[in-house]
């Protein structure tokens, strides 16, 4: 079994973020160091290193791209060297690379489906990296991540590629433990969340999945940043690029009505260090309520088609399900109120006028303006055909450049 691990990396402008420039939960500053190297460097602890990882650098804007991928370079040397594993790094010069290669062969027209700007685009790049390498398994990690159990990389291959209860295994959830051990989210509550119960059900659906036995289990929800997706998934089901967050779940929803299921393995953990979130709040729930009113318009739109299945929110109860039924609206509505409310009492006028804009926006702007399960099936169809065409044209050795190790 021919494994990838692959860690996107996210860096933004040493002086913070400008409007135009993309939004990602915590980008690292040019000026700062990150945990990338962190990450890499508590593989050391790995018992079973027979896979190659490949790192993606992602900048949050073209004019710094290429010093974000020389900055990326250089720890990913030092760091993998350190390590003992065999890395490679892709970034925009890679890119352009295929974009040129794809053009010379008459398929420009899929080279829209790579890029390098947004969540979804370059999770699509974590599966069609190892795709070209010719691997059979590729493994997401993130860059603010760190492995604790020696036997992680050992685990991570153990269900993957079988069949177990009759059901093949083409994906792995493993899941995230909080800086103090366990994996409940534990944020402070304040009376916004009483209709945003976000962290509620996720630490409800987490009881549910994690908590209890067995082992391995059908899950609703998935994390990126600790997944494991067979070579037979990949080749048949993309992210979806309207998702602006939470592109791994809307993945697992994505798979499911292909006929694919997600299960989760609640011996497969990692620690997740993340850095503060340098956004404000009123814009980390307008995401989401963009994220939840797609997701809804997604499976509202679902057609009978032959080789697909129909999936309902209550098929991922308790959590993302609450979030795509018909009470969304009411949540959304009442929440922001609430979140106005609070920034008013804060002396933060802006921030309040923010917030109230998420219920106007959850009625416009973030209903799609097209049929999503329509827009989901034909993007399907080129995902199958870049597939199929990366199969059959040997283009590896144009997309990544080694780092010795």
């Amino acid at each position: 079994m021919k494994v990838t691990m692959v860690i996107p990396t996210y860096w933004g402008r040493a002086e913070g973020w400008r409007v135009g420039d993309a939004i990602y939960d915590h980008p690292t500053p040019l000026s700062s160091e990150g945990t990338l190297r962190r990450a890499i460097e508590s593989m050391k602890i790995l018992n079973d290193k027979d896979f190659r990882l490949v790192v993606i650098a992602v900048a949050t804007a073209d004019e710094i791209e290429s010093r974000v991928e020389k900055k990326v370079r250089s720890i990913v040397g030092d760091a993998a060297a350190a390590v003992g594993v065999d890395a490679l790094v892709f970034g925009g010069s890679q890119l352009r690379r295929i974009h040129e290669i794809l053009a010379a062969d008459g398929k420009a027209g899929l080279a829209e489906l790579l890029s390098l700007r947004g969540y979804s685009n370059v999770r699509n790049l974590c599966l069609f990296i190892p795709h070209v390498l010719g691997s059979d398994v590729a493994v997401f990690i993130d860059d603010d991540e760190v492995f604790e159990d020696p036997d992680f990389m050992t685990k991570a291959k153990e269900f993957i590629g079988r069949s177990v209860g009759g059901t093949p295994v083409h994906a792995v959830a493993g899941y995230y433990l909080q800086p103090d051990g366990d994996y409940h989210i534990k944020k402070p509550f304040r009376p916004w969340m009483k209709y945003w119960d976000q962290y509620e059900r996720m630490n409800e659906a987490f009881d549910r999945i994690i908590g209890r036995p067995p082992r391995l289990k059908e899950t609703p929800f998935v994390f990126g940043g600790n997944m494991v997706v067979h070579r037979n998934l990949w080749r048949v089901v993309p992210f979806d690029p309207h998702v602006p967050r939470g592109e791994d779940i809307d993945f697992l929803i994505n798979a499911r009505m292909f006929g694919f299921r997600f299960f989760l393995d609640n011996e497969l953990r990692i620690k997740h260090l993340p850095p503060p979130k340098p956004h404000p709040m009123w814009l980390q729930l307008r995401l989401d309520i963009f994220r939840f009113v797609y997701e809804r318009a997604k499976i509202e739109s679902q057609k009978d088609v032959e080789g697909m299945t129909k999936v309902r929110p209550e098929d991922f109860d308790p959590y993302p399900g609450c979030f795509l039924k018909a009470d969304l609206d009411e949540k959304i509505e009442r929440a922001c109120k609430l979140l106005a409310e609070e920034y008013r009492a804060q002396g933060d006028l802006k921030g309040a006028e923010e917030a109230l804009r998420n219920i106007t926006l959850a009625k416009t702007e973030a209903v799609p303006k097209f049929n999503p399960f329509q827009r989901l099936c034909e993007l399907q169809r080129k995902w199958r055909e870049l597939m199929a065409y990366a199969e059959k044209r040997e283009i590896s050795s144009g997309i990544t450049e080694v780092v010795e190790a």
